[in-house]
């Protein structure tokens, strides 16, 4: 139990010095949350989504899950997703992935996980769309290329929820982006992903207006 004593003691010295620095701290924080970004990232505790960014507690709404995964069964994300995008209004949905991350790596592998091997079939998915590419590079640049190649699966799948395409069809100011943290110098690249309306991504829109016309969910 020492350990989880230490995490109390580091608790009341962080809160006090955040007193001491700023004695409204805590009274602004209580008050209602107006994040303009919701952080879409890896559940790897090496990727703190405030600390590389650089902003306060209050300036960013954050969801984490292993290898920063935007799936349509997945109520959770999408309940984060639809509360930051309806209530919070905000104006930015970043999903940020990091290179060596743990789960594109498995992903990759042959071994079984168990119950994470199911999550980790989306990955395979994406590898699987993009196997021509990534059988052709040495094992460390095919691991790198597919964390890149994985954030932007997910920033399409974002593009196709229903969340986004009727915050786009109000005319609500809604941009994606599919950036990536590199853990070996701490700096986080654009990967060029950047949606902002259906107009931008037609093949996108027409999927899910296709799926609706089929009864397939979107």
């Amino acid at each position: 139990m020492a350990e989880i004593e230490q995490i109390f003691r580091q608790n009341r010295a962080w809160a006090s010095d955040r007193t001491e620095e700023d004695p409204e701290f805590f009274l602004r924080l209580s008050r209602q949350q107006t994040p303009k970004y919701l952080w879409i990232g890896c559940s790897d505790s090496r990727v703190p989504a405030n600390e590389i960014v650089g902003m306060a507690p209050g300036e960013l709404f954050v969801h984490r899950n292993i290898a920063n995964v935007v799936v349509h069964t997945d109520f959770n994300c999408l309940s984060v997703l639809q509360y930051a995008v309806e209530v919070l209004k905000v104006e930015h949905v970043v999903v940020c992935g990091h290179y060596c991350c743990g789960g594109v790596q498995a992903a990759l592998g042959h071994s079984e996980c168990g119950l994470v091997d199911n999550w980790l079939r989306h990955i395979k998915d994406v590898y699987a769309m993009h196997r021509q590419e990534l059988e052709g590079l040495d094992e460390a640049a095919r691991t790198a290329r597919l964390c890149e190649l994985n954030v932007r699966a997910q920033v399409q799948n974002l593009a196709r929820t229903k969340i986004v395409q009727h915050a786009w069809e109000r005319g609500q100011k809604l941009s994606l982006h599919g950036w990536i943290y590199d853990i070996r110098d701490g700096l986080i690249r654009d990967l060029g992903v950047r949606m902002d309306d259906r107009t931008l991504i037609p093949e996108i829109y027409h999927f899910a207006i296709a799926s609706e016309e089929t009864g397939a969910p979107a």
